[in-house]
C-alpha cells in the first residue's frame, strides 16, 4: 500500500489518541467522515494498523520495578538452548543480541512491587 501525506496524518492522529471518533479524526485531517473511515479501513486491512490498545500508567498500577533480568542455565542438558530461547521469546518485549560469538538475552521484566514484600 502507498502511503500519502493523509495516511500519515491519519497514523499519526491514531497513535496520539486512538478513540478518537471518526467524526473528529475526519475533522483533524480535513477530510469527509466517508472518506476518513475508507482510509482507516484500508489501513486495517492493510495490516499497518495492528490494533488498538490503552495505555496503563503502570506506578499507579503498582509497577513500579524494571529489571533486566541475568539467567544461567546448565548447558549440560540436551535442548537446553532451544528450550530457553522459546520460553524468553515467548515475551513480546525480549531481545535477543549476539555479541562477540556470544548470546545475550534480555528480557525487560516488570515485577509488581508489593508492601507486604519489599525488595
Amino acid at each position: 500500500m502507498q502511503l500519502d501525506n493523509l495516511d500519515w496524518r491519519i497514523l499519526a492522529a491514531l497513535q496520539d489518541n486512538g478513540r478518537l471518533s471518526n467524526q473528529d479524526l475526519a475533522e483533524r485531517v480535513a477530510l469527509s467522515p466517508s472518506a476518513c473511515l475508507r482510509r482507516v479501513r484500508a489501513l486495517e486491512d492493510a495490516g499497518l494498523i495492528a490494533g488498538y490498545h490503552a495505555r496503563l500508567d503502570a506506578a499507579r498500577l503498582g509497577f513500579e520495578v524494571n529489571a533486566i533480568v541475568h539467567v544461567t542455565l546448565d548447558h549440560s542438558q540436551p535442548g537446553w538452548h532451544e528450550t530457553f530461547e522459546a520460553e524468553v521469546m515467548a515475551f513480546e518485549d525480549a531481545h535477543h543480541y549476539v555479541l562477540e560469538d556470544k548470546h545475550a538475552v534480555l528480557v525487560p521484566a516488570i515485577r509488581r512491587f508489593l508492601d507486604e514484600n519489599p525488595l
